[in-house]
């Protein structure tokens, strides 16, 4: 079967990134994931492998490029048909220096954009985030609906974090370059990223599954998450790439809006032998901790309100309804156990 064409991965070794190689290969296209090592390389090519059921090897190469360092990305440019950027620095805390990610997300954004510009690539897809959405329009309590016309204001919060800045900088600074440069650009906007993981390599987001299955999460925010399965990020990125109607556009994928606590509801009814907790923080002992920094600054900004996101344009894409996020934190849980990620249940 003949290719339908080349396409630029970068950060291929990530949750989303080694889902979108996959989903890319699958739908038959050749890939080309850019990696920082060749360690990386190899895992995600036997994640690919293992996933698709056979060898991928004549349609998955890669190139070993830095976001921060200009070092091999004309190289990786040559031949490509369409990049799609997936890669991004996501730390569980709220580092003591910000610029360990944003410099990634918009340095690197930038860089990369440049880079195939140059390659004369106009296609571009970029994972952004509903942090570059939902933020900075004042809510502080009650449950509201954001849609892609949405923009995160980062002036109008009381508590940033460095993922929000950098994410939202980043889409500010692709669409910027977009329209100087005539690329023909799609932004991805993911909420709480859940589903399986394909090795041992997991992402922080599964934090959230495997804390409360191990019992190293000893109580809970009260505030919920949009989730959305990473094989449905993938194949949102596919989706974008084949309708050219997806040109110029923002799409938000989110499905069920979940709080924490039914989080834990939804594992303990699955493993009920795990004794998962079901007690909460108070949310004025969050507020108080988020004034230092620390894992509590990342969601202080949605303690005592709903953010929902609209999934009907996403939906409409992608042609049918996205993953329910019972069934993604199920998957979730399932892979972790199954790759020996967790510690043993207590008896």
């Amino acid at each position: 079967m003949a290719s339908k064409g080349l396409v630029l991965v970068t950060g291929a070794s990530g949750f989303v990134g080694k889902w979108t190689v996959i989903e890319l290969l699958g739908s038959g296209y050749s890939v080309r994931g850019t990696v920082r090592s060749a360690a990386k390389a190899d895992a995600v090519r036997k994640a690919a492998a293992k996933a698709l059921g056979g060898d991928v090897g004549d349609r998955l190469d890669f190139a070993i490029c830095d976001l921060m360092d200009d070092a091999g990305w004309a190289e990786a440019m040559v031949g490509i048909d369409a990049v799609m950027h997936v890669a991004a620095q996501i730390l569980a805390i709220e580092p003591k220096d910000s610029n360990v990610v944003i410099g990634p997300a918009v340095e690197g954004t930038r860089r990369v954009l440049r880079f195939a510009a140059d390659a004369g690539i106009k296609r571009v897809i970029l994972t952004s985030s509903i942090a570059t959405v939902g933020y900075g329009h004042g809510q502080t309590s009650g449950k509201r609906i954001y849609t892609e016309e949405h923009f995160t204001k980062l002036d109008g919060m009381k508590f940033t974090w460095a993922y929000c800045i950098g994410k939202t900088k980043a889409e500010q600074a692709a669409w910027a370059f977009a329209k100087e440069k005539g690329l023909h650009l799609t932004t991805i906007h993911p909420g709480a990223i859940l589903g399986p993981a394909v090795d041992d390599d997991a992402s922080i987001s599964l934090q959230m599954v495997g804390g409360l299955l191990e019992g190293t999460t000893p109580a809970m925010p009260s505030n919920g998450f949009s989730i959305i399965d990473v094989r449905d990020v993938a194949a949102m990125h596919v989706a974008a790439l084949e309708q050219p109607a997806s040109v110029g556009q923002r799409y938000l994928v989110t499905s069920d809006y979940v709080p924490f606590p039914e989080v834990a509801n939804i594992l303990r009814a699955a493993y009920p032998d795990r004794g998962i907790t079901s007690k909460s923080v108070p949310d004025w002992i969050i507020k108080l901790f988020a004034r230092f920094g620390g894992p509590t600054r990342q969601i202080i900004n949605d303690i005592g309100n709903e953010k929902h996101f609209d999934r009907s344009k996403g939906e409409t894409l992608l042609g049918r309804a996205f993953i329910p996020a019972k069934d993604a934190i199920l998957s979730a849980a399932e892979s972790l156990i199954e790759l020996g990620l967790l510690k043993p249940a207590a008896k």
